[in-house]
């Protein structure tokens, strides 16, 4: 890995590090008027104007993260959409990661990695026990470091056939936080969380990145012959 690639690397990890901590503060003075004995399911009402606020600070945070994408790496950069993508889904990951860690240093929560927490808003409000987001932002950062290392040593090819793949992974995964969409609807705590649904998107995932990147270094090693 080059000097520049460790040192994007840190100036992202700090930055997301940060905002992961806001996000957890944020969430913090969400909490303590609507659940002054702590976090729990059914979700409690909250005003339409708050929720709409709410979901609106969302999709600033995804648009603030694309921004340090796009300024991070310049267009003449080589493989720069892959290279952004990547610093994407790294920021997005250390932020989710941060986010826990905080706040269970400033209110030691969750109690247990099998508690359930609100995970996202947008569409519709995505729910699961904080392990399934935590295996995915954890499986992120592996995969995005490998990928900023390639890109500045051995550039992989990326086919269309790759985005499908991991794209079809990535919507697996939001089903199966969608799955408990009629529990809240009716004012109900979740109760069951497909893990098999999510382990066939992360697995699927997952796998496959595995398979290109051995794919990658056999055509590597056979070039370099």
């Amino acid at each position: 890995m080059t000097s520049d690639t460790r040192r994007l690397l840190l100036w992202l990890s700090l930055f997301a590090l940060a905002f992961g901590y806001i996000e957890a503060a944020v969430v913090v003075y969400l909490r303590e008027p609507y659940y002054p004995d702590g976090f729990r399911f059914p979700l409690a009402t909250i005003p339409t104007r708050l929720l709409w606020t709410e979901v609106v600070r969302e999709a600033a945070t995804l648009l603030l993260l694309l921004s340090v994408a796009l300024l991070s790496v310049p267009v003449r950069a080589a493989g720069h959409s892959l290279r952004r993508f990547a610093v994407f889904a790294y920021c997005f990951a250390v932020w989710d990661l941060a986010y826990y860690l905080a706040l269970k240093l400033l209110v030691d929560w969750p109690a247990s990695l099998l508690d359930w927490d609100v995970l996202f808003l947008i569409p519709l409000p995505w729910t699961g026990p904080v392990l399934a987001p935590m295996l995915v932002s954890l499986v992120l950062v592996v995969a995005t470091v490998i990928v900023l290392r390639l890109l500045t040593e051995q550039p992989p090819t990326v086919r269309v056939m790759d985005w499908l793949v991991e794209s079809l992974a990535g919507l697996i995964i939001i089903a199966s936080f969608l799955w408990n969409l009629p529990a809240l609807a009716a004012e109900e705590a979740p109760r069951y969380f497909p893990w098999w649904l999510f382990g066939i998107g992360l697995a699927g995932g997952t796998g496959w990145f595995v398979w290109r990147l051995a794919h990658h270094r056999k055509e590597t090693a056979a070039a370099s012959r």
